[in-house]
């Protein structure tokens, strides 16, 4: 038996709609199509995230792994193709892959040792730093979403999003973020970027100290990789810190970093504007920081 944990059919639910439901139905035969067919056997209780379905599995020659299955979408289909071109080095390994689905079989790490459960969280940002120096090392392969069309149509979408907010430091944030990525938006950068290099996207392994998993990958700027380290575990009074170590780590030009990640909070608080959430207040506190 295959069991789909109901946080992950809710998520779905909300996220994906009908489709979404299709997708968490059809997951045991999915799931075990695949056993059969990569000659694995279950080694444990399913795991999840907001959009996968992860099995514990073994391989017929004892090789421990996971069996991810996911809905392909705009994001998510850049994963193998990222996963494949850093092969291990800073990331976690891909086994297999089948284009057809997005289902993926990949080295299993240890998802009880997260770098979200380190204590210090001075040394999880230079772990997080340290990530990028490997994985943004060369250029985005050709196909993967790029910085630069996401920058402008953002831009796009900041008149629209500004006369839906009525407080004024909200707008004065979005309005302040889309000038700093106006200034860069010609210059996007052809990095290959992980996108979503938050603490519990970092987990432990035995042939390195930590590795990342469930990269959203794009062409672009490595300063707009910061922003995960400045949001997990907030603590205002750490923003600059964090900011300047990991600047420091990755030896990139603060002035643009800056600018990017004021850019990536551009794209968080238009996603809450779409949605009709508040702007979260330490967004607010974030920029105030790196503004200031």
């Amino acid at each position: 038996m295959i069991d789909v944990p109901k946080e992950l059919a809710a998520s779905q639910e909300r996220y994906n709609g009908e489709v979404g439901r299709a997708f968490v139905a059809g997951l045991p035969r999915l799931a075990a199509g695949f056993l059969e067919r990569w000659e694995l056997r279950t080694d444990g209780p399913s795991m999840y995230g907001v959009c996968a379905l992860v099995l514990p599995v073994v391989r017929a020659d004892g090789t421990r792994a996971v069996l991810k299955l996911q809905l392909p979408d705009d994001e998510s289909e850049g994963e193998p193709v990222a996963l494949r071109v850093w092969d291990g080095d800073g990331a976690v390994r891909l086994l297999d892959h089948d284009p057809d689905t997005g289902a993926m079989l990949l080295e299993r790490l240890d998802p009880a040792r997260m770098l979200s459960h380190l204590p210090d969280t001075r040394e999880a940002v230079l772990v997080i730093a340290g990530l990028p120096a490997h994985l943004t090392s060369g250029p985005a392969p050709e196909g993967l979403r790029r910085l630069g069309d996401i920058a402008r149509a953002m831009l796009e979408r900041t008149p629209w999003a500004m006369r839906r907010v009525p407080d004024g430091a909200v707008r004065r944030l979005v309005a302040d973020c889309a000038a700093a990525v106006r200034e860069v938006v010609d210059e996007p950068g052809d990095r290959l970027l992980h996108w979503d290099l938050h603490d519990e996207n970092v987990l432990a392994s035995d042939r390195a100290p930590w590795l990342a998993i469930d990269p959203k990958p794009l062409a672009g700027d490595p300063g707009f990789e910061l922003w995960p380290a400045l949001d997990n575990r907030f603590d205002v009074g750490e923003v600059r810190w964090r900011f300047d170590a990991m600047t420091d780590v990755l030896g990139l030009d603060r002035a643009r970093a800056r600018a990017w990640t004021l850019g990536r909070l551009l794209q968080n608080c238009l996603w809450d504007i779409e949605d009709g959430r508040p702007v979260a207040d330490r967004h607010l506190e974030i920029a105030g920081r790196l503004r200031g």
